[in-house]
């Protein structure tokens, strides 16, 4: 893999991009496991802009502050230092959405109850990642595609859901790629790697089994 394909790779599969892409393909082919099937196309359209604003423009917006007030040295946060506040800041965004979709948003928190369930897992992941972050620069690129592979995988295995399948396969394909390119990047080592993998999967099928 070239450098030029990596960093595209490393961009295109942002961290802060996985929760609205695997809400995405939840809301495409497994709408009745989140309990928005009643909903129209334009609604979960709607929800998951919604949910692109909470979980991506936000945390952006914050690190990109942080940055301008010299806290990050670098967008790119290559760094510890650099990852430990917004990491930790993310975490506090994504759980604050989690809350607000769980309990507080009127009529969706009582019909899809599970969308705010499976964003908690995910500010579970990133507070995770926050603390190990304190000590060791796990890849937050693999948590965050691992979080997504683990989400379809355990919804296609809780619920014989084949309309997953495909999309489960392909996104393990994709994290392989993924991780080529944070290696040929030299940005983690293939322990960090392997841990942030391990570490999405695991959080994201628990979040599954027991919350949806």
């Amino acid at each position: 893999m070239n450098i030029r394909l990596a960093q595209i790779l490393s961009v295109a599969l942002h961290p802060l991009l996985m929760p609205t892409a695997l809400f995405g393909i939840l809301f495409s082919l497994a709408p009745n496991r989140l309990n928005v099937d009643s909903l129209s196309a334009s609604a979960r359209l709607n929800l998951l802009f919604l949910i692109a604003l909470l979980t991506f423009i936000l945390p952006a917006l914050l690190i990109f502050y942080l940055h301008r007030l010299g806290y990050v040295k670098s967008l790119k946060m290559e760094t510890l230092p650099d990852r430990r506040l917004p990491y930790a800041g993310s975490a506090v965004v994504y759980g604050m959405a989690a809350y607000l979709l769980r309990y507080k948003f009127g009529g969706l928190s009582e019909v899809a109850p599970e969308i705010g369930t499976t964003l908690g897992g995910i500010a579970l992941s990133i507070a995770t990642v926050a603390a190990i972050s304190l000590r060791w620069q796990i890849s937050a690129h693999t948590v965050g595609i691992g979080g997504v592979v683990g989400a379809a995988l355990a919804l296609l295995i809780k619920y014989a859901d084949l309309q997953l399948m495909y999309p489960a396969l392909g996104l393990l394909i994709l994290s392989g790629y993924l991780a080529g390119a944070r290696l040929q990047l030299n940005a983690h080592t293939p322990a960090q790697i392997y841990a942030g993998f391990a570490l999405g999967i695991f959080v994201s099928a628990l979040t599954v089994f027991v919350g949806i």
